[in-house]
């Protein structure tokens, strides 16, 4: 019984040290390694038997090193299932469509390269561009565990976190890609070097400033803003005998912008709602523009701005309000915008 048990424990073993495609030797199975997990390899822990997640992602672009990130995930190859007629042997028979890539989302904070955050400017700019890229995981010793490349990539999303002055947990961006295609690629030999000149900052989410046209005071008084999320709609057309289809662009999604402020202090609000919307006066050149700042701690110091152009305000109702309980009266204006613009300052770490 003990030999038996530990013959599986090897076999365990061997299973979770498999490079990616490796063949078990004796027993005729493949082990693909999961992209985000490695089994603890000697080597790297110093010879003790344990297992861990990867603790480093990194981002390249176009052949240059981008940044740290907090997470990754999709890039994954799928298809859709086509149902055929029904034939005279009366079954339903399917097939594959052409192969399809998932989107791609990264989670990162302040901290990226002055080319991740162009690209990114590119986009709000629409000036839409195409970069190769890849994800590589590495262990706490920096040492390249597996790549993910990608052919192509067209950012479809970028999410601001939201604003809130009593907020203490570091923000993140959200990004996401769609790549043409992927591939698992090798893993670079040795540590990855990142750039000496590489300058970390913190960023929270109670450091910001908004200013809208006319409504200086009221937003002085503001303590949350709703998170932020530009979509840029694409297609995807299949592309001949490859079976892969070729992501192209076609629209902004523009959000809505959602803040609150003392109730106190609104009253700039409440004008120009009782004048945009209840008098209708809400032509285009009634529309307002206004910026929001993210703050370094200092709250000197630029992190990123967004620019709103073509903000209407169509809703503000007070906040609910639960009996006996002493709190500071707010209200929550919602403002549609036609266009949003991006710029980044001190959150870009290096050149």
């Amino acid at each position: 019984m003990r030999e038996a048990i530990g013959k599986k424990h090897t076999r365990r073993e061997l299973l979770g040290r498999a490079l990616p495609g490796a063949v078990l030797a004796g027993t005729g199975l493949t082990v693909l390694q999961p992209i985000l997990s490695v089994a603890a390899d000697p080597q790297v822990t110093g010879g003790k038997e344990r297992r861990y997640t990867a603790g480093k992602y990194g981002i390249e672009l176009d052949g240059q090193f981008a940044g740290w990130i907090e997470s990754a995930e999709g890039g994954d190859a799928t298809s859709d299932v086509v149902l055929e007629k029904v034939g005279p042997d009366n079954i339903q028979h399917k097939h594959l469509a052409g192969a399809k890539y998932e989107e791609i989302t990264l989670n990162c904070g302040i901290g990226m390269s002055r080319g991740f955050y162009d690209w990114i400017k590119a986009s709000f700019d629409k000036k839409f561009m195409r970069k190769n890229g890849a994800i590589i995981v590495s262990d706490y010793n920096f040492k390249p565990i597996s790549r993910l490349q990608w052919t192509n990539g067209l950012i479809t999303e970028v999410g601001f976190p939201a604003c809130d002055a009593g907020g203490k947990d570091a923000p993140k961006m959200t990004i996401k890609i769609a790549p043409e295609f992927t591939r698992m690629g090798a893993a670079a030999q040795g540590a990855l070097h990142t750039p000496s000149q590489m300058v970390q900052k913190r960023w929270l989410p109670a450091n910001f400033r908004l200013d809208i046209a006319g409504c200086k005071t009221a937003c002085s008084h503001v303590n949350k803003i709703e998170a932020i999320a530009l979509k840029i709609v694409t297609t995807a057309n299949q592309v001949g005998v490859t079976r892969d289809y070729e992501v192209v662009r076609a629209h902004f999604d523009v959000p809505n912008l959602a803040i609150t402020t003392a109730e106190a202090q609104a009253a700039e609000f409440y004008q120009w709602h009782q004048d945009f919307v209840i008098q209708g006066h809400n032509t285009r050149d009634k529309e307002r523009g206004g910026t929001l700042e993210f703050l370094a701690p200092d709250l000197r110091e630029l992190l990123f701005t967004l620019t709103f152009r073509g903000l209407g305000i169509f809703k503000l109702a007070p906040e609910k309000v639960e009996v006996g309980r002493e709190a500071i009266g707010r209200v929550k204006a919602e403002m549609y915008c036609e266009d949003i613009g991006f710029a980044y300052g001190g959150g870009a770490a290096w050149a």
